[in-house]
């Protein structure tokens, strides 16, 4: 059973170098541009709307700096950050949207000027509109205390109208694997999610193989495809520590050599984590949505058809987003040119919007790959589309479409 796409459209304003974004997402989506040119600021936002409502809006601006880092300047002048995230729920009949804008106060704080959530339309479902920290309307008869200093949605996560929305957005989940603590002896570890840099990658393996084998065989099978002498993992306990243990084929032995972690290279424990990241759902746990950056780094280029072959796989169970720059993951014909967006950068600002309708042509013709055109530098963003996108566009107010 395929999943439905659980965010279908993203608007974002004045988020770092990102000024006016609004773009729909696919089952699989591609950021594609140069380095600096931000595609990374797009995957932060969404992460950073889930690290405030796991932990705090404050933690969330702290941890990246302070919201003087967050927003973006224009002309000089200090803009205010805005998201809205329109989303299909997991049960795959409803829809709504959560949006918000944090304004920076002049003594170096901050606020939540307006938040909104809804459920299926106003006039359809559970709705709330916070203004500076009041309500100003809802579809619920009572409503909990609030505060302009913190998302609401935290707060009426409690109820019963709203809980499927902070589920679902808290259960994002964000990569930029480090082979250098995957390599390293790990304490045990909650194993339902990998961490961002798969530091707790040996206790997720130890969870899916009690949990989900099957999960483990597809894992395996793909790690097999990237790095054909591998024949297997597994985890390994070490004392009280525990790390990842690799079985590989040498010639002459009739049984496969056991490696730790620590003796592999940065190549192989970046695929094992990006392939456990795309496959570690199961009935314990499943993420709504899984980013990952860059995922071809340190790979060789003969991997690439193999880890595309992955990232479709798994965006039949999870919606998934990949940040890449690189002509070999892109080179198949068969890539739908929908599912590309293009990423530049003009005079230090952001700008995201789908392909040119010259660049689509090509590709729904066969002509060139998309890694065909970006090695000729022909990936570039639709030009109406960014023009639509310097437009004033409202964050709030039943507008999905």
């Amino acid at each position: 059973m395929t999943r439905p796409v659980f965010l279908t459209r993203v608007m974002l304003r004045s988020y770092k170098s990102i000024g006016n974004c609004d773009v729909r997402l696919k089952p699989l989506t591609y950021l594609v541009g140069a380095n600096g040119s931000g595609k990374s600021n797009f995957l932060d936002a969404l992460s950073f709307v889930r690290d405030a409502l796991v932990s705090s809006l404050d933690n969330a601006l702290s941890g990246r700096g302070g919201v003087a880092e967050v927003r973006r300047r224009s002309s000089g002048h200090p803009t205010h950050i805005g998201i809205r995230l329109e989303f299909n729920l997991p049960d795959g009949e409803t829809e709504g949207y959560f949006a918000f804008n944090v304004v920076a106060l002049k003594n170096g704080g901050y606020e939540v000027q307006t938040e909104e959530c809804s459920i299926g339309g106003r006039s359809k479902g559970p709705y709330y509109c916070i203004e500076r920290g009041k309500l100003k309307s809802s579809s619920e008869s009572t409503f909990p205390a609030v505060t302009s200093d913190r998302l609401a949605l935290v707060a009426v996560s409690g109820m019963t109208a709203f809980r499927p929305v902070f589920d679902a957005l808290t259960s994002m989940s964000f990569y930029n694997l480090n082979p250098k603590l995957m390599r390293e002896l790990q304490k045990p570890q909650d194993g339902r999610l990998l961490k961002p840099v798969g530091e707790n990658i040996a206790s997720v393996i130890g969870h899916l193989e009690r949990n989900a084998p099957e999960q483990i065989e597809v894992i395996e099978e793909y790690v097999q495809t990237v790095v054909p002498m591998l024949h297997g993992f597994s985890r390994r306990v070490i004392g009280p520590m525990e790390t990842v243990e690799f079985r590989q084929k040498m010639a002459g032995s009739t049984h496969p050599w056991r490696f730790l972690a620590q003796s592999m290279s940065d190549g192989t424990l970046r695929a094992l984590g990006v392939l456990t990241a795309l496959f570690q759902g199961n009935l314990d746990y499943s993420p709504t949505l899984v980013g990952i950056e860059e995922p071809e780094t340190a790979l060789h280029p003969a991997a690439s058809a193999a880890l595309r072959g992955a990232l479709v796989k798994a965006s039949r169970q999870t919606q998934i987003i990949v940040t890449s720059h690189s002509p070999d993951l892109l080179d198949d014909s068969d890539i739908d040119p929908d599912s590309l967006l293009a990423v530049a950068s003009d005079e230090g600002e952001t700008r995201i919007a789908p392909l040119d309708e010259a660049s689509r042509k090509t590709m729904r013709d066969h002509l060139f790959s998309a890694g065909e055109l970006l090695r000729l530098n022909q990936l570039t963003p639709d030009l109406k589309s960014l023009e639509e996108q310097t437009k004033e566009f409202d964050l709030f107010g039943d507008i999905l479409a």
